[in-house]
């Protein structure tokens, strides 16, 4: 069954750094676009970074453009998103997601173009 598990969130202060993995198991997904996202309490799901199969392409939000990376291991089959000069408006629950779409900017920073999500992980940024 395919899955896949956040780590890395937590509490830091503002300024701080956290890096989020995404651990991705039960199938491939070398084909497939991996991307982050966040909810923050009371507020809709929003696209924070996405990366293409090869690696190749990178996406983000302007909110995070600057401050934060993406990344993929396609041998290790894990998504990293480095994330410094954290503010306290980035705290939410981040989640990783993977979509069977192609590499359409029009898509990439929609929820529905993404087939797998992992439970998300706390990130909480104090000032």
């Amino acid at each position: 069954q395919a899955q896949l598990v956040e780590s890395g969130g937590g509490l830091v202060q503002a300024g701080g750094s956290l890096r989020l993995s995404c651990a991705a198991s039960g199938r491939t997904f070398s084909t497939y676009i991996m991307g982050w996202f966040r909810q923050a309490p009371g507020k809709e799901r929003e696209f924070v970074a996405a990366v293409s199969s090869g690696g190749g392409s990178t996406s983000y939000a302007d909110s995070v453009k600057g401050r934060f990376t993406i990344s993929r291991d396609k041998s290790k089959n894990t998504v990293n998103l480095q994330m410094n000069s954290l503010k306290p408006e980035d705290t939410a629950v981040y989640f990783c997601a993977a979509g069977g779409v192609g590499w359409l900017p029009s898509r990439i920073g929609k929820s529905t173009s993404y087939d797998y999500w992992g439970q998300g992980t706390q990130v909480t940024v104090s000032s």
